[in-house]
């Protein structure tokens, strides 16, 4: 394999860490891995958590997320199979489907669940946490499903297939577009063989996760169900090389370099904003809160 022609004053990144993940539960016994973990929050901000799901006994995943609250962050759903309904302290609900994604605003505060809308198959997908910086932890909810045929998509001559959820790829702009942390949310499919480029900002903090099959990424091997933490080395592209046929999603984003104070489902910048949030969710304004369909 080769990589790309591509000009001459490209720099590629190379693979600071691999990263397996922990085996854990959450909501009411979901089985999942939890890849990106609170350790690396500093290392892989503005990110703050990514949990990957593939489960095809239903006792692994049947119980989904009860009702929990949010604050001071944003939830990116992305499914690969499987059907998830959201439910909110709005009344607003939608239901989540196969190449389908739901991008959350918690703002202020509110509470939802997101509960299975099958009893037997496979269950797939990722959420990732994206912080919200300091000026904007407090605005209102808001949410949006964007359905699979939504997410726009490119197939390159040598057959790699890229979905954009969100930022932009190879000119082609995502289905979400954030100005202060800049998200990149790409889901790649590469035929064994081929190679794919994204550029990405030399200042911008990096991932990929691996969900089938094998890559290389200059020279580094990163096998199904591992994250690659990408080097903060200046260079300006990654490039992934298909060791077999493979999927992986591509994340990367602007560093908001802001002080993190998380407590479970609530992540502010300091203790003391923590402890207001803890007396609003008791006191029930999260209860209460108005959520937007944007």
């Amino acid at each position: 394999m080769t990589i790309p022609t591509s000009p001459a004053d490209t720099t590629y990144r190379s693979v600071e860490q691999l990263v397996r993940g922990i085996q854990t539960s959450d909501g009411a016994g979901v089985r999942l891995t939890r890849v990106l973990t609170q350790n690396l929050q500093r290392r892989l901000d503005p990110f703050l958590m990514l949990d990957a799901f593939r489960n095809d006994n239903p006792d692994d995943y049947i119980g989904g997320f009860p009702d929990h609250p949010h604050r001071g962050f944003e939830t990116v759903t992305y499914m690969i199979a499987g059907r998830m309904r959201h439910h909110d302290s709005a009344g607003n609900e939608g239901l989540l489907g196969p190449g389908g994604a739901q991008w959350m605003t918690a703002g202020s505060g509110l509470i939802h669940s997101e509960l299975p809308e099958q009893e037997a198959g496979l269950m797939e997908g990722f959420q990732l946490w994206v912080n919200l910086p300091s000026h904007d932890k407090m605005i209102s909810p808001s949410y949006r499903d964007i359905p699979s045929e939504a997410i726009p998509e490119f197939t390159l001559a040598n057959g790699v297939r890229v979905r954009i959820i969100a930022g932009v790829s190879h000119g082609v702009s995502g289905a979400v577009q954030r100005q202060t942390t800049e998200p990149l949310f790409l889901d790649v499919h590469l035929p064994s063989g081929s190679s794919f480029e994204q550029p990405i900002a030399p200042n911008h903090n990096a991932f990929t996760y691996t969900y089938r099959g094998n890559v290389s990424i200059l020279g580094t091997t990163v096998p199904d169900r591992h994250m690659a933490i990408m080097a903060n080395d200046g260079a300006s592209s990654i490039c992934i090389e298909a060791v077999e046929d493979a999927r992986l999603i591509i994340v990367a984003g602007k560093p908001l370099n802001e002080p993190i104070a998380q407590y479970g489902p609530f992540v502010m910048n300091t203790a003391d904003e923590i402890q207001q949030t803890l007396r609003d969710y008791r006191a029930g304004v999260f209860e209460r809160s108005t959520v937007k369909s944007v």
